[in-house]
Order: C-alpha cells, then sequence, then structure tokens
C-alpha cells in the first residue's frame, strides 16, 4: 500500500509546516501590500491626523515591509519546491528574496512619492502675506481681497474689523473657516 493512502485508499493530503508558513506568508503579506497600495491616501491620512509616522526617507514602512513578508514566502516556496531545501537553508533563502522585495518596493514607492506634487496651500498659509481688497470689506462684514499664493493671483472672503475700501493694500492677520481676517495696512 503506498504510504499517502490510509484509511481504506482514501488520498490524505500532507502539507510539510514549512510549505503551510511559506505560503501563508506569500499570501498574507502580498494581500495586506495590494490593500495599502490601493488605500494608502486614506491609511496615510489616518495615521498623519494622528501624528504618526513610519517612514524612512519620506517613504511609508508598511510597503517595503510587507513586500518583505510575501517574498520571504515566495523564496521560502521556491527553496522547498525547485532547490529541495528544508528548514533553515529554505528560511535563508525566504530572507533572501524578502531583502530583495523590501528593497525593490522601497525604490518604486520612493520614486512614486517624488513624483507627487507638493502639498497645495491652505489658507492657514497665507497669514502674514499681503493683497488688495477686490469687494470693499464693510466692519465685521464680508468682502473679498486678492493675495498672490504659488505664484496665481486667488480671491478670497475676508473680514475685517474695520471698513477697508476697494483697492486697499491689507495684510491677513488670521483666518475664518475658509476666509481670510485682514487688516489694512499702514504707510
Amino acid at each position: 500500500e503506498h504510504p499517502r493512502l490510509r484509511g481504506g485508499g482514501k488520498r490524505v493530503l500532507t502539507i510539510p509546516i514549512e510549505d503551510l508558513v511559506f505560503v501563508l506568508a506569500a499570501l498574507v503579506g502580498g494581500g495586506l501590500l495590494l490593500i495599502t497600495v490601493l488605500l494608502d491616501d486614506i491609511l496615510g491620512g489616518i495615521l498623519d491626523s494622528l501624528n504618526i509616522d513610519f517612514s524612512i526617507g519620506g517613504v511609508s514602512l508598511m510597503p517595503p515591509l510587507l513586500a518583505f513578508i510575501a517574498m520571504f514566502g515566495v523564496g521560502g516556496i521556491f527553496a522547498t519546491q525547485v532547490l529541495d531545501l528544508h528548514g533553515g537553508p529554505a528560511a535563508a533563502v525566504g530572507v533572501g528574496f524578502g531583502l530583495v522585495g523590501f528593497a525593490v518596493a522601497y525604490l518604486l514607492f520612493r520614486a512614486l512619492r517624488r513624483a507627487e506634487g507638493g502639498k497645495p496651500f491652505s489658507v492657514g498659509d497665507l497669514v502674514g502675506r499681503t493683497g488688495s481688497v477686490s469687494v470693499a470689506i464693510p466692519a465685521g462684514r464680508l468682502g473679498t481681497v486678492y493675495v498672490r499664493a504659488e505664484g496665481q493671483n486667488h480671491e478670497l472672503t475676508a473680514t475685517a474689523i474695520e471698513d477697508i475700501p476697494q483697492g486697499a493694500a491689507v495684510k491677513v492677520v488670521g483666518t475664518a473657516g475658509m476666509g481670510l481676517v485682514v487688516g489694512r495696512m499702514t504707510p
């Protein structure tokens, strides 16, 4: 009787534990890497809001680590199935594959990060800048001002504690929601 046929001729599937570990590492690492790539902006925004930064040189640490885990699994499977290595030698091949996966993911994500544009300015970035009133601002009410930022003139809603006529030079002294608080420039 064949050793794999037991119990009345039924075929029993046996999987070595090392192969199971390598397959799980490849599937879990690869799956989580895919989710991380697809949801990077969402996950990055959540971590940014919590002031948590897991990065090396501007690259989030999560994708290279997940690439390491996935490639460790792939390398281990390659070692056991193709090279007929087991135990420590198979794990060493897995670590080698994992290090290559880590390096490739790091370099790819670094290149992608460099290709991104800069963060757009926010109204808070305009505090301290000068501009001019485009629509007169009554005291405590709304008008509009032109402020130059990022090489362009932007027309934004503004308020002030005093009347400021159209064309007057102003300085941005604060923000109010998505609008600006301005004060008249003194000569």
